[in-house]
Order: C-alpha cells, then sequence, then structure tokens
C-alpha cells in the first residue's frame, strides 16, 4: 500500500459511493487505474465493503450506547508502522492511534457499537493490518 492508495482510501471513507474517475481526479490516475487499485484493495482485505448508514444506526457518543476501548497493538517484526497508521487513519471506528514504548507499537482509542464489531476489529487487524498481537481494556466510565 502506498501514498495513493492511502488517498483513495480516504475519499472512499468519507464517501463511499464515489466514482472511480471522481477519484482518479482527485489522485492524478485514470480511471481504470484507479479501478484496478479498488479492486486489489477489496482482494487483499483492506475494503471490505460498501454500506448505506441509515441516521437511526449512527452510533451515539460512547457511554450512551456502545462501547468505548483501547487496545494495545504489536506488529508483525516485518510490518511498516507507517503503513499500519494509514490502515489505522482509514478505519472510523479507531478515533485514535498513538505509536508507544514498550512491549506494544501502538495504542487504539477505538468506539464500536458492541462487543461483535470489536470481535471483527481485532480479527481484521490481525488477518490485513499486519498485527500479531493485542490487548484490549474497555472503558468502564470516563
Amino acid at each position: 500500500m502506498d501514498a495513493v492508495d492511502e488517498k483513495i482510501l480516504s475519499i472512499l471513507t468519507q464517501d463511499g459511493r464515489a466514482s472511480f474517475s471522481s477519484i482518479g481526479r482527485a489522485v492524478g490516475l485514470s480511471t481504470n487505474a484507479v479501478a484496478a487499485r479498488v479492486r486489489r484493495l477489496e482482494k487483499a482485505g483492506v475494503i471490505l465493503g460498501y454500506r448505506a448508514i441509515l441516521a437511526d444506526e449512527t452510533p451515539e457518543p460512547p457511554g450512551r450506547a456502545g462501547i468505548e476501548a483501547f487496545i494495545d497493538v504489536r506488529l508483525q517484526a516485518d510490518q511498516d508502522s507507517d503503513e499500519f497508521l494509514a490502515w489505522a487513519r482509514a478505519q472510523p471506528m479507531i478515533r485514535d492511534a498513538v505509536h508507544v514504548t514498550g512491549p506494544y507499537d501502538y495504542l487504539l482509542h477505538v468506539c464500536l457499537p458492541d462487543t461483535s464489531e470489536l470481535d471483527r476489529l481485532l480479527r481484521r487487524m490481525k488477518k490485513t493490518a499486519g498485527v500479531s498481537h493485542t490487548q484490549t481494556r474497555l472503558a468502564l466510565r470516563s
């Protein structure tokens, strides 16, 4: 994944219905080149899907509904730290990703609707983002 892929992901995160031609204009690529990159990102599991978020599905702030958690992340030895950070920034449920010292590489602050979504995020990090180990703490109150 390179800087152009990151820009494409940023655009799609903001507007999942953006056309390949409009993305191409924004990143300086042809429509076909953007389509090929998006297909590659989908095949690699970076893009898992697209969906409409309805007004009544919008997650409420932590404490009112859903869960807030902090995830310690250790990357695989060959995983590039900048690539992981770009991946994390493209995930809407990750509120903050901080590079830290100690036995873990990053501390993530996440807000999710429920534990099944947390489980999906943890599995996706290990499958597609080069994560070898996590430790999760749930916030009980702020």
